[in-house]
């Protein structure tokens, strides 16, 4: 910029002579949880392409730039990483489904269903979102799981368990707060305790779980160990 002088000498404005300038191209749209807005959002996605100015006049291009998001509320850039992260209807999708799996694995790995473990199983998928579930619907899932000798779960604790609960848990994992982590787990735990002490199959499925949660080995012997202890 060059000043531009009054009578008295004095700089009164500033006036750009040369700089640069981005003009940007939309590619593609959708929803994403915008870091700005604090929820779910629109959004464009953007390219741009550089060019230098002179005297506010595109004269020479500069390259590429982007691609950004941009929200379509608050009108700010963050990087493409910002869309790996889950939009609110999205996340509760996947707690929800993670919820459900989980109490399947752990009823599975018990061997039978006692009305005890099934109230509590139904109690936590019902919070999670899944508000119609029933005792007889995890019954019946469950004991379907039992007779397909092609299912993961035919040998409970095995490595296919393992796959199962990694497919769910794997993709929240990341969104999910310590203390939500742990919260899973300890719910898993309530629905093995519900009919009684762990069994070896139930001790290894909630292993797996805290496990697919990233929560620390000797954190889930911890809390494993809590949920034995009234509260």
């Amino acid at each position: 910029m060059l000043p531009v002088r009054g009578r008295d000498g004095r700089a009164t404005r500033l006036v750009r002579i040369a700089g640069t300038r981005v003009a940007w191209t939309p590619v593609g749209d959708g929803e994403f949880f915008c870091p700005g807005c604090g929820g779910d959002r629109n959004y464009e996605r953007l390219t741009g392409r550089r060019r230098f100015t002179l005297l506010g006049v595109p004269v020479l291009p500069r390259g590429v730039t982007g691609p950004v998001v941009e929200c379509a509320s608050c009108r700010h850039h963050f990087g493409t990483e910002v869309l790996d992260h889950p939009t609110t209807t999205r996340f509760s999708a996947m707690l929800r489904d993670a919820v459900h799996t989980v109490a399947l694995a752990v009823l599975t790995a018990g061997g039978t269903c006692a009305r005890a473990s099934l109230e509590t199983a139904v109690g936590g998928v019902r919070a999670a979102g899944f508000q119609d579930c029933t005792e007889e619907q995890l019954a019946a899932l469950v004991e379907a799981l039992h007779a397909d000798t092609g299912r993961v779960f035919e040998q409970p604790g095995g490595a296919s368990l393992a796959i199962e609960l990694h497919e769910s848990l794997d993709p929240l994992a990341p969104h999910l707060a310590p203390a939500g982590r742990e919260a899973i787990l300890l719910q898993a735990a309530r629905i093995a305790l519900a009919d009684g002490p762990y069994t070896p199959a139930e001790r290894d499925a909630l292993i797996t779980v805290g496990a697919a949660l990233t929560i620390r080995a000797d954190d889930v012997t911890r809390l494993l160990a809590a949920a034995r202890t009234p509260s």
